[in-house]
């Protein structure tokens, strides 16, 4: 199960990373050239997306990373991740499989023991 919590978060961390390119550039573009009528509109909080754009791709493939070594700790930030794109960019075409990726990843991190401990994670 850590190998596919790590799989999971890598592929979802990249996905998350090109999803997280195009957003933070549609609200530079805003930015530099202004709103287009009836076609592109600036969102509501545009630091909230930049924020989210940089912040839960570098968790989900951290916490990918870490999963092997740290389970607790990489499904965590695995987590997090999913829950920040769910927060910032809502569930949508393009976010569906990133989110599914990064959520999955962690449930399963989390749940990775260890059968030769008594401890599972710590």
């Amino acid at each position: 199960m850590r190998n596919a919590a790590l799989v999971l978060g890598l592929i979802g961390g990249v996905l998350a990373m090109i999803v997280g390119f195009f957003v933070y550039g549609y609200t530079v573009f805003i930015d530099w050239f202004g709103e287009i009528p009836d076609l592109a509109y600036q969102v509501d909080n545009p630091q909230l997306y930049r924020t989210m754009a940089f912040v839960s791709p570098l968790l989900a493939i951290a916490g990918g990373a870490m999963a092997k070594a740290r389970a607790l700790w990489g499904g965590v930030l695995m987590l997090l991740a999913a829950a920040g794109m769910l927060y910032g960019f809502g569930f949508g075409v393009f976010t569906m499989f990133p989110i599914a990726m990064c959520g999955l990843g962690g449930v399963l991190a989390i749940a990775a023991g260890r059968p030769d401990e008594e401890r599972a994670h710590f």
